[in-house]
């Protein structure tokens, strides 16, 4: 065994050796030294679950080599299974074996690390490899050595010693018996591994090395197949520091001076420029800025606000300057409290393939008992070890993971990335779907709806003209979908020369000799504008533009957040063809989300409007608690508390990183018709599930009636119990071999 000295510099001087063995590395304090001779690091625990921990250390953002040690510490400690180390968010999450230790002893063992990485210099072993990898067990490999030499000595007859067929099943058959083990001592039950164990066993020892190598060959096919589609126990978060700026600017004592956003204090006077976010929640000062709140209350339009008016972290300044004064920092900010929100939903890790597996367990003991039936019937372990062999266990354990693994793979061919079977099989079992509107719904950006003259003297496309002239180079998003519109239209966008842009108000320019204002009617009547054209015409305040020139009101132009083209035909499909509920979320007021709602056929009822985060996660929670399925689509981070309290969470490629991370379905096509598909495809899998069930069970019982009454070869036992398991399996394959043929039949066209 290598050892690796760890010496901590400065006196005293407390040594630690790493111990390596079979790929991990565990830390020991060889000379008694206590934590508090080691320098302090600060730090707090933000997050706790059982097997997970997450710290928040201010030290990992201005010190690399810090950093660099902590993390080499954690990797190569034997208790942790995964680190993830976040410098721009301070943020250290470990994942560790809960089984091997206590929550509390890992947790003093992890503050020792902690301060143990401050001045401590790693040496690394030279004869090892940096990118050296924990090698994995060879089961498969070993099972086709075993499998070989039995056909080799069995059918075909060659002279093979006994001792060098068993050897590999022996080998192989290690983590079947620590399997078996741990469920005896860690779940105090006979498990299917055991079950498998007693069947290897007794074939092996009768010289009947091809049964028990075939066993274990698919044994291993079906561990390997599972481990791959299996959940993660971890639940895997975006800190909000992280999406926000690393530094910020402050002003104090009338400097100004950027310092990192964790130093920010309650009180400070924090200056917000254009195309930044804001990284507090507070008051403004002084100034005025536009600020996009889309990702955190879901309105579509920005909003202008002033001296003495909120603000909120993670909005964006899209014009203006802004100086507030720091009422709430970090996860303290209502952003934070959504992510908190978040990481105290339930994590459900079941998996579609564990109603299957359940009702294999169930049949152990009485396979057991049958077997031992027989043999003390028969006194003849041949006919007992037939009846061990045809248990549904393999049969399930294979197909079941295999058709997970197989629409997993097919529908992330079509663009859509199913997380795990258990998003898979709750899916599969949607009742009700909670959609946002803004951004999910709707396209989540402004579109010219029409362009309205007003003045017979002027045309259509002239007011349409002046107006995207006056607004070229803009930011405002109704000043960039003008001149989009404009250009769909292919309107010349014409040179503008002098220009005065009010902020919130509109824009005043000098387009082709003509004085143009463009902007709201209260910017046209402190101008100086006649808007008496207006009166008995529809207005719409908020979804409406004016344009004027040379002192007369030239046009109206509408805009809107436009519905997706898909939208409602998706939501049709939903509600009459796949018989799901349909509700509909918002941080929009009442009359817009009513609006909306009316145009995709979405019930009164059914409609949530001026929701914030905590508001979408508790309508998600008590669809839940009535007993309903619930999928929640969404795409902000005002979506997250409710993303992770849905059976099934749906994000798209696009969205924001937070909504994509707590997603369990992303459609990466950006398209809500991919929503459809992948229900379709859950339902399939669930329904080949059942089908692969009845192939695997029905085989095996009539064999094993056969073998109770009349005996049964052994070796037949395994072909019908191997012949069952590799039909299912191949049954559990038709997602992806339906896939392959459609694609060769494009490919002949």
């Amino acid at each position: 065994m290598a050892k690796v000295a760890l010496e901590l510099p400065s006196p005293p001087k407390s040594k630690f050796t790493v111990l390596e063995g079979n790929g991990k590395v565990s830390l020991i304090d060889t000379n008694g030294h206590s934590q508090e001779q080691l320098p302090n690091v600060t730090y707090s625990v933000v997050h706790t679950t059982p097997g997970r921990v997450r710290f928040r250390l201010p030290r990992l953002r201005c010190d690399a080599d810090y950093t660099k040690r902590l993390e080499v510490l954690l990797t190569a400690d034997a208790l942790v299974k995964n680190v993830r180390v976040k410098p721009a968010a301070m943020s250290v999450a470990v994942t560790y074996k809960s089984d091997k230790v206590s929550d509390a002893k890992m947790r003093s063992h992890l503050h020792d690390l902690i301060q143990a990485a401050s001045e401590v210099v790693v040496l690394k072993n030279s004869t090892s490899s940096e990118t050296e990898k924990e090698p994995s067990w060879p089961g498969l490999q070993l099972s086709a050595v075993a499998t070989t030499l039995a056909v080799l000595g069995g059918p075909l007859g060659l002279s093979i010693p006994p001792l060098i067929v068993v050897l590999p099943i022996a080998i192989a058959t290690l983590p079947v018996v620590q399997r078996a083990w741990e469920g005896i001592r860690v779940e105090r039950k006979l498990n299917i591994d055991f079950l498998d164990f007693m069947a290897i066993a007794i074939t092996t020892f009768q010289g009947q090395f091809l049964t028990p190598s075939l066993m274990l060959g698919l044994i291993e096919v079906g561990e390997n197949i599972r481990d791959r589609t299996a959940r993660s126990s971890a639940q895997q978060t975006l800190d909000l520091l992280s999406s926000l700026g690393q530094f910020v600017w402050v002003e104090r004592n009338g400097d100004k001076q950027q310092i990192p956003i964790q130093d920010v204090q309650r009180g400070d006077t924090v200056i917000v420029y254009p195309g930044e976010q804001v990284p507090v929640d507070g008051s403004i000062l002084r100034g005025k800025a536009l600020l996009d709140e889309q990702k955190l209350t879901g309105e579509s339009m920005p909003v202008l606000k002033k001296k003495g008016q909120p603000v909120f972290a993670s909005t964006l300044v899209r014009e203006g300057r802004i100086y507030i004064v720091a009422e709430w920092i970090g996860n303290d900010t209502r952003a934070g409290q959504s992510i908190k929100l978040m990481q105290e939903a339930p994590v459900h890790d079941t998996r579609m393939e564990n109603y299957a597996t359940k009702f294999a367990q169930k049949a152990v003991v009485p396979t057991l008992l049958l077997g031992g039936a027989v043999f003390a019937a028969t006194r003849n372990p041949s006919r007992a070890a037939s009846v061990l062999t045809l248990d549904f266990a393999t049969g399930i354990r294979v197909s079941v993971p295999t058709t997970v693994l197989a629409a997993l793979t097919y529908a992330a061919r079509r663009g859509i990335l199913i997380r795990s079977g258990r998003a898979l099989e709750q899916l599969a079992e949607v009742d009700t779907i909670v959609f946002d509107k803004t951004g999910t719904l709707t396209k989540g950006e402004v579109d010219v709806v029409s362009v309205e003259s007003l003045n017979p003297a002027t045309s259509r496309l002239r007011v349409l003209e002046l107006a995207a002239a006056a607004e070229q180079r803009l930011t405002h998003p109704v000043a960039e979908a003008i001149v989009r519109y404009a250009e769909a239209e292919q309107v010349e966008i014409l040179p503008r020369s002098k220009w005065d842009y009010q902020l919130g108000l509109g824009v005043q320019a000098q387009i082709d000799g003509e004085t143009v204002y463009v902007g709201s009617d209260r910017f046209l009547r402190t101008s100086g504008i006649d808007t008496e054209a207006l009166n008995g015409h529809q207005k719409s305040p908020n979804s409406a533009i004016y344009v004027a020139s040379n002192g007369q009101l030239q046009g109206i132009i509408k805009y809107s957040d436009l519905l997706r083209p898909e939208s409602r035909e998706v939501i049709t499909a939903l509600s009459t063809v796949e018989g799901v509920e349909i509700h509909m979320l918002t941080g929009d007021n009442k009359r817009t989300a009513t609006a909306v709602a009316a145009e995709l056929g979405i019930l009164p009822t059914h409609t949530h409007a001026e929701a914030f985060p905590e508001q979408k996660a508790t309508v998600v929670r008590q669809l839940h608690e009535q007993g309903k399925t619930v999928a929640f689509v969404g795409d902000g981070i005002n979506d997250s508390p409710a993303l992770a309290y849905a059976d099934v969470s749906v994000s798209f490629a696009n969205s924001s990183e937070i909504a994509r991370e707590t997603a369990d379905l992303v459609l990466m096509q950006n398209d809500l018709h991919g929503l459809l598909e992948a229900i379709a495809i859950a339902r399939q899998a669930k329904q080949l599930i059942r089908q692969n069930t009845g192939l695997v069970a029905v085989p095996n019982l009539a064999a094993m009636v056969i073998a109770v009454f009349f005996g049964l070869n052994p070796l037949a036992a395994t072909v019908v119990n191997n012949g069952s398991t590799v039909v299912a399996g191949v049954n559990g394959l038709r997602p992806i071999l339906k896939s392959r043929q459609h694609k060769a039949l494009l490919s002949a066209r």
